[in-house]
């Protein structure tokens, strides 16, 4: 059979779906399948967006020192723990958090893993700064902080020179999860969310647009939203 080749000028382009709440392993192993496609060209960059419920996760260079209470315990509380591919340390995702995958290659027009981080991290300031929070980079830190508190973690994996695992932007985030980490690892860091800053709600859906809109304008492409079955 033969294979289908995505066009040449795909690096201006890239799909984006939004998955809605859905468990962590699943958008896990739909993280694999598409990582894979991209790899062989078949697929073009590729930004999932989700919610997911109550979940830890520990990074490859994470230690369980970080980690402050058992998986069995947090079974009991109802929260699924991991150990995953992806860089960084310890951290929390659940409702409420805005979690994003890029699946993009990272040599073609992005000059390597950094600059690709770099980028993610510009996003978020973006879209930060649409809802009237000043968010920040710190050196030799990855994420992004806003009011001396980390509100943004981003954690990812490269294997072929395509990344995936990525962001998460706290936006109506219970914070109360994260006592139960060293959240990345860091032990000075408190989190905070939009929610916090702002003093109200948020709309999930007014964030995603945003984040769309920021990762089309900081990565140079044009995003078309895609349904999960167009494209595994």
């Amino acid at each position: 059979m033969m294979k289908t080749l995505i066009d040449k000028n795909s690096s201006a382009k890239f799909n984006v779906v939004d998955l809605g709440q859905k468990d962590y392993k699943e958008v896990w192993d739909i993280q694999k399948l598409i990582h894979e496609k991209r790899v062989q060209d078949k697929l073009c960059n590729t930004l999932l967006l989700v919610e997911h419920p109550s979940v830890i996760t520990m990074g490859k260079s994470g230690k369980n020192t970080n980690l402050l209470l058992s998986p069995r315990m947090l079974k009991q509380k109802g929260i699924a723990y991991y150990e995953i591919e992806r860089g960084g340390d310890v951290t929390y995702h659940g409702p409420g958090q805005l979690v994003g995958y890029p699946i993009f290659n990272v040599k073609k027009g992005l000059a390597g893993i950094r600059p690709f981080v770099n980028k993610m991290e510009d996003a978020i300031i973006q879209t930060l700064a649409k809802f009237g929070i000043s968010g920040e980079k710190r050196e030799k830190m990855i994420g992004v902080w806003a009011k001396e508190k980390k509100i943004c973690s981003i954690g990812i994996a490269v294997k072929r020179w395509v990344s995936f695992h990525g962001f998460a932007l706290n936006v109506n985030t219970n914070l109360d999860h994260f006592n139960l980490i060293v959240p990345c690892g860091l032990k000075n860091v408190t989190m905070t969310s939009m929610q916090e800053i702002i003093q109200g709600e948020v709309s999930m859906d007014k964030v995603k647009h945003s984040i769309i809109d920021s990762f089309g304008s900081v990565f140079r492409g044009t995003p078309t939203i895609k349904c999960l079955d167009e494209i595994i």
